[in-house]
């Protein structure tokens, strides 16, 4: 059995042995729903980004968590990302590869992005089988000179809401009624009022206990209606009328004590006379935990003891005699504890000047591998710390709609917290179970099978003749792909047409070549990766409202804008007057005498027939790059593309005219001739200390190639492009003469920090920038067991 499988039903299990099963029934009801608890567990993301708030022109570093109810999901080996713009246009889909409920990645916002924020939408395939509210959203503002104006007048508009405890307003016993207040933004506005009966009368207040939500106690008679008069923060009167009185129903009252859960059951006395019993069915993760049978002739009171429970919603179900649900109440079990580990940290050396070097170890209390993120960043910036790891995971992704700074339930635990944590609970949907289609054994239909297979050489030989196929068929393959070295594959192929080499994964794009070793296959095609994930639709934009609150937020933007011009500084140099003696070189040398003069010829370059090179067919130049410089990096596909080159990136010319990505992407790889890349320095530019990339194109007496001709081939989209996070060494305080200064607001960023077992314990370093004085160090990790960690602590 597996370990999250076991370690849930153990947990389960072992709480409520002291309860005795009803009749056969419930344990039938009881396997049915264990049956699709096992079969249909749904997966929870978080992600943990390098800071809360960016500008155009920034990148946004994200760590993925993923849960399988309170273990790791180590099945799924695909993580999905929507990066989508404020008008609900997606500006990019990234695909990143799981190593147990692990990944990373990085997602470049565009220099030109004028939108307030970018929603970011994270998945994997299993997920989209079920509600889409379960799925990782988040709105992360975008900050410019205009969305940090001072509005012009903001019109809030208040809503209040009312949701009977166990979902319905019942006549003749007594009913707890929650309320919730917020404005079209979700957020909590503070209200005054109370609630009147048809008569006039006031029932009760309104009494705010905490973030726009209360409660009032109603005992309705058959017949009566009940409406709430308000004011909102501006004075401004409201009425709501509240939801309808049922003359038949129950109710299921659920008081929060102290390591266990009160149970009172109340019913219509229609309901009481049809049937002679009820059921109440506890369950967490879709487990069943408990069932108990009540007679409705005795008082329906009862206490569900919760000690050893796991951490999460329990939902209590009440049901009639043939296992229709009558009522339900849902409410949180904060048995966080020992599933949290708490990382400590302690400066080891304070850089206590500009571009300084700091030390910080960082020790966890747990003999067992973790994976941590870190993040460092300027103290005086604006930030988020209304969700974080603990709020997300053990949370709010098992609940529908917004809770409101969820973090601060998980911030020093107390009664006063769980009872108003009891009222998010009242006022936040949950329905995950379908009772009726579980009673009948009816299970979902699943659109997208698991991803327990890393994206990689996988497809389908198309075009075939019925029985064409042997058992020793195979293509020869070619896969060309970014920052590594071709390579030849003879791929064996089933005789249903399928193939896969699990060893190769396929990172950004791969061109690939093939050549099917039966002669029976000639005319035939291959499909590549046939079963990938489709991007979904995006569905209803998101409402994001940003607020200026800030001095953080400016600052944030001007030290931002401040980093961007120095970089778009840096990509244009004039060009220096160098001459170089052209050396002569075997077999390729007529290329070079042909295309290359002045500053161009010779030198020390890697040069490229494209002419004569049977694989430059098809792709982009640099797609044709990719793995072919030793040292040159190439990220991103056309004019997304970026290239580095000892640590900066290469000039770039056509025809010996300076150039820029946006332009040589447009150029097709069959119209060029020539390719130098000049390894670092080129002494033919002003900056040549990254090296130069010359491109030549067609002349009028080069026989231009067929682009369809050649051996066949095919693309694959792999993987997005994970990066590395840049964080400068200095050797020295100052800056260079007439250099920029240093204004990173992210001085540190590790998404994969690894803590060894054995001494439990890490140190890392980074250098401090020219503006900052003070720092915010974010950690976040979780366990090989889905132990979770979260810790904020400020270095001052």
């Amino acid at each position: 059995m597996k370990y999250r499988t076991f370690m849930i039903r153990y947990l389960l299990a072992t709480s409520f042995l002291v309860f005795v099963y009803g009749a056969s029934t419930a344990q039938d009801m009881t396997a049915k729903l264990e049956n699709y608890a096992t079969a249909y567990s749904p997966e929870r993301a978080y992600l943990h980004y390098d800071k809360s708030s960016y500008s155009a022109g920034e990148t946004i570093w994200f760590k993925a968590y993923l849960l399988n109810e309170i273990t790791a999901a180590i099945e799924s080996k695909n993580f999905y990302v929507d990066w989508i713009d404020d008008k609900g246009r997606i500006l990019k889909h990234t695909v990143a590869p799981l190593v147990q409920g692990l990944t990373n990645g990085q997602f470049d916002i565009p220099a030109d992005y004028k939108g307030r924020y970018i929603a970011v939408r994270a998945y994997t395939g299993w997920m989209l089988n079920f509600d889409s509210s379960f799925i990782y959203k988040k709105a992360i503002n975008i900050l410019n000179k205009d969305s940090l104006k001072a509005p012009q007048k903001i019109v809030v508009k208040p809503v209040l809401e009312f949701f009977p405890e166990s979902g319905d307003l019942v006549a003749k016993f007594p009913n707890k009624v929650a309320f919730k207040a917020t404005d079209q933004w979700g957020r909590p506005v503070k209200i005054k009022g109370a609630v009147f009966g048809s008569n006039g009368k006031v029932i009760d207040s309104l009494r705010v206990q905490h973030d726009g939500m209360g409660f009032v106690l109603l005992n309705p008679e058959p017949g009566a209606t009940f409406s709430a008069k308000w004011k909102d923060e501006q004075d401004n009167e409201h009425t709501t009328t509240l939801p309808a009185v049922k003359t038949s129903g129950a109710n299921l009252q659920v008081k929060v004590e102290p390591g266990k859960r009160a149970f009172r059951v109340s019913l219509s006395s229609d309901l009481a006379t049809a049937s002679d019993s009820v059921y109440l069915m506890g369950s967490m993760f879709q487990h069943p935990v408990f069932t108990i049978a009540k007679s409705t002739k005795d008082e329906i009171v009862g206490i569900v003891p919760t000690t050893n429970l796991p951490y999460g919603v329990l939902t209590i179900t009440l049901f009639d005699k043939s296992w229709k649900p009558l009522a339900e109440r849902i409410t949180y079990i904060d048995n966080n504890a020992p599933y949290i580990f708490k990382p400590e940290m302690e400066v080891q050396r304070w850089g206590l000047s500009y571009r300084a070097r700091d030390e910080v170890k960082i020790t966890v209390p747990e003999n067992m591998a973790s994976s941590l993120s870190v993040s460092v960043t300027d103290l005086s910036i604006d930030s988020d710390s209304s969700d974080n790891i603990l709020s997300t995971l053990m949370l709010t992704s098992e609940l529908k709609g917004k809770v409101h700074n969820a973090a601060y339930y998980f911030t020093n635990p107390s009664d006063a917290k769980q009872q108003q944590l009891d009222l998010v609970m009242l006022t936040n949907g949950w329905r995950r179970i379908n009772w009726q289609q579980i009673a009948v054994g009816n299970l979902p239909k699943i659109n997208y099978p698991k991803d327990t297979s890393y994206l990689s050489l996988s497809g389908t030989v198309q075009g075939l003749m019925p029985g064409s196929l042997g058992d020793a068929s195979a293509a020869m393959m070619i896969v060309t792909q970014k920052d590594q070295q071709n390579k030849m594959l003879l791929v064996p192929i089933e005789r249903n047409g399928s193939f896969n080499d699990p060893s190769t994964i396929i990172f950004d794009t791969a061109q690939i070549y093939y050549q099917f070793q039966d002669k029976n296959l000639k005319g035939a095609s291959i499909l590549f990766q046939p079963n990938k994930l489709r991007t979904p639709q995006v569905g209803k934009a998101y409402n994001n409202l940003l607020w200026p609150d800030t001095t953080g937020a400016w600052r944030h933007l001007m030290l931002a804008g401040e980093l961007n011009d120095n970089i778009q500084k840096s990509k244009y140099k004039e060009l220096e007057a160098v001459t170089v003696k052209a050396k002569a070189k075997p077999l390729i040398d007529q290329m070079d005498e042909k295309y290359s003069s002045g500053l161009f010829s010779g030198g020390d370059a890697i040069k490229f027939d494209v002419v004569n090179d049977k694989f430059a067919n098809v792709g982009d130049i640099f797609t044709y790059l990719q793995g072919k410089v030793a040292g040159l990096q190439i990220n991103g596909q056309g004019s997304n593309a970026s290239l580095s080159w000892r640590g900066g990136s290469p000039q770039l010319y056509v025809d010996e005219v300076p150039s820029d990505i946006s332009m040589i992407s447009s150029i097709n790889i069959t119209d060029v001739a020539f390719i130098k890349a000049f390894r670092p320095p080129f002494m033919g530019g002003f900056n040549g200390g990254n090296g130069a990339i010359a491109i030549y194109t067609r002349r009028g007496d080069d026989v231009k190639r067929d682009p369809d001709s050649g051996i066949p081939s095919g693309k694959i989209e792999g993987y997005t492009n994970i990066r590395e996070f840049y964080s400068p060494k200095y050797l020295t305080a100052e800056p260079a003469p007439g250099g920029d200064r240093d204004v990173r607001t992210t001085l540190y960023w590790n998404p994969n920090l690894t803590i060894d077992p054995r001494t439990k314990q890490v140190v890392i370093s980074f250098y401090n920038n020219d503006v900052t004085d003070a720092f915010r160090v974010i950690i976040e990790g979780m366990t090989a067991d889905g132990k979770l960690a979260h810790l904020e602590e400020k270095m001052e």
